[in-house]
């Protein structure tokens, strides 16, 4: 059904960052932006890797494609429906700039799922904090009709459209094989969790 090209990775950088007081997408963490160790963390598992700012001159080091956002001011969901109309592969994998440790396994392994069932619009995980959308997969068609319709509404919430299409959630004891540290949904709102995260990639060796 598919060629050997079926995943995108969108990276969504267009945040205000306003607790971090800067962009976080470009504070050094362990000596890089942390843009870009996220994207050097994806790179194995993406065959097309796309980013979305509204200052691509601020990106240009990373020497990947940028979009900016289709409907600007829509936050996080708008960044949704800006990758499914821009992404050029069947699937996509939508994740924030602020995941230190995004886990290229995890997302390979959705990958793998929507491959073996046509039925399944999206595979999404769930952690203790409830369904993670940043780090899903997703048929790039079917989900952009349904972002869309929900940013039509009027609906802001990121997890919003999820119930009105055919997803897989992944329970927690899935996501444990790819995660046994859970760390993998921890996103960086302020400078102390910044610091913090630095000093937990050290103790636990996560490059």
């Amino acid at each position: 059904m598919y060629n050997y090209r079926v995943l995108s990775v969108v990276i969504q950088a267009g945040g205000q960052s306003r607790r971090m007081g800067q962009n976080k997408a470009l504070m050094p963490f362990h000596g890089q932006p942390l843009v870009q160790r996220i994207l050097k963390r994806l790179e194995p598992v993406a065959d097309e890797i796309i980013l979305t700012t509204h200052h691509p001159d601020d990106y240009a080091f990373l020497r990947i494609p940028m979009v900016s956002d289709v409907l600007p001011g829509k936050g996080a969901l708008g960044g949704f429906l800006t990758a499914f109309q821009t992404a050029a592969e069947p699937f996509v994998a939508v994740v924030a700039c602020d995941l230190p440790f995004v886990n290229p396994k995890l997302i390979l392994y959705e990958k793998e799922i929507m491959l073996k069932n046509s039925r399944v619009d999206a595979v999404v995980p769930r952690s203790g904090g409830g369904l993670e959308p940043m780090q899903a997969v997703y048929r790039r068609v079917e989900c952009w009709a349904s972002v869309k319709d929900a940013l039509m509404s009027g609906e802001m919430r990121v997890t919003s459209w999820l119930d009105g299409i055919r997803k897989h959630v992944l329970p927690e004891q899935d996501i444990t094989r790819f995660d046994p540290h859970g760390v993998a949904f921890l996103n960086l709102n302020t400078p102390e969790e910044f610091l913090q995260a630095e000093e937990l990639a050290k103790s636990l060796g996560l490059d």
